[in-house]
């Protein structure tokens, strides 16, 4: 067996990282030097310089990212700084361009103060297409996003809606095997940070405040904990909850789905046994989930996802960022908005005939970045968050 720690540091040692830059063009003579620098850059440079817009057809920007992260959440190690963020931002780097096409870009930035961030992420908008926000802890990411939404380019922060666009797709698809109606079902979510706020949001969305979400954090049942920081409070009063007290095993009694995106271990086979008949348990905790899979199908869950690539039903962010970001670029938005993710979510349901252990392709399945980049673009459009044809 493959001891990938091993190989990947081995990998990474032998090749200086993942990432290098290509180039387009060759520059063979001086005829090349004289077109692709200097004099004949100058003619490209006046130009943009008269029309800011003529930027996006005669550069590389249009189809462009930068994945920006300050190393304060990152991967499940938590604050590990930027320098060690490098290789996970680089691997995102690698994932745009080899599934979507995209040039990506790592940017470790050397703070964690919320305005510099935004004041970096909107200096340096103008090389960029789009800025993908990567590992950054909450609820500083929450605000980071919310005050980039109006730059001119999409900004998104994956932990957050890349997670909750691929849960919502395995949930659409699960209930179908389960043979439940995603708004007449209690849904218990075990950690509220960026991932579960954003999963509890989208899904109230999506069934436009049918559903019933129980958050529980560490402290308790989030929306019943007067204690509840000002996050979690406004995450409460956005949701349909119910008004039942306790822990984990007080919320999860009667669930028909559990949500876990916080910390291995915390479901018992007992909890299981409690909750509905076929019961939906998404464990999906890095590198080990909530539960074992095998416990939690021994004790009555119908539906086991996890986020590791050695058990069915994986709930992996590369199925939903590629296809939302190409969308979103070839559709020239200035954003992404709910619409655009709620249509990357159907896409990518729509991707695949569910069974019990097949709720979502392949994480290696190419075709579903087409399929998702379309939908968003459509969506984009048709909610016209695009920017004007440059005349």
């Amino acid at each position: 067996m493959i001891d990938y720690n091993k190989q990947s540091l081995a990998d990474h040692k032998k090749l200086g990282g993942k990432l290098e830059m290509s180039c387009k063009v060759e520059i063979n003579s001086k005829e090349d030097l004289a077109t692709y620098y200097t004099p004949g850059i100058a003619a490209v440079s006046k130009l943009i310089a008269e029309k800011k817009c003529k930027v996006w057809e005669y550069t590389s920007r249009s189809n462009t990212v930068a994945v920006v992260t300050d190393g304060s959440a990152v991967l499940g190690l938590g604050n590990i700084g930027p320098e060690a963020a490098h290789p996970v931002m680089a691997g995102k780097a690698v994932l745009f361009k080899k599934f979507a096409g995209i040039n990506a870009f790592p940017i470790c930035l050397d703070t964690q103060d919320v305005d510099e961030i935004v004041l970096i992420c909107k200096a340096i908008a103008p090389s960029f297409a789009g800025i993908n926000l990567e590992d950054i802890s909450a609820p500083r990411c929450f605000e980071i996003e919310k005050r980039l939404q109006n730059i001119g380019i999409p900004v998104m922060h994956d932990d957050q809606h890349g997670t909750a666009v691929v849960v919502l797709a395995a949930l659409i698809n699960a209930t179908k095997v389960v043979n439940k109606d995603l708004r007449d079902c209690k849904i218990t979510i075990s950690g509220l940070g960026a991932a579960g706020t954003a999963i509890a949001l989208m899904i109230n969305k999506f069934t436009e405040n049918k559903a019933t979400i129980n958050p529980v954090d560490s402290s308790g049942i989030v929306c019943t904990n007067k204690k509840a920081n000002e996050y979690k409070q406004k995450v409460c009063k956005s949701i349909n909850y119910s008004k039942i007290k306790g822990a984990l095993k007080e919320a999860v009694k009667g669930a028909d789905i559990f949500i876990g995106v916080s910390a291995p271990n915390l479901l018992t086979e007992e909890m299981v046994k409690s909750m509905a008949k076929d019961a939906i348990v998404f464990a999906l905790a890095n590198p080990n989930p909530e539960i074992d899979p095998s416990v939690a199908r021994k004790a009555g869950a119908k539906i086991v996802a996890t986020g590791r690539s050695d058990f069915p039903n994986q709930v992996n962010n590369v199925l939903a960022f590629p296809g939302i970001f190409k969308g979103a670029l070839e559709a020239r938005a200035t954003k992404i908005s709910e619409k655009m993710k709620i249509s990357a979510a159907l896409a990518l349901a729509a991707a695949v005939k569910p069974t019990e252990n097949l709720i979502l392709p392949d994480p290696l399945d190419k075709k579903v970045v087409e399929k998702i980049a379309k939908a968003v673009k459509r969506a984009a459009i048709s909610e016209k968050v695009v920017r004007s044809r440059c005349l």
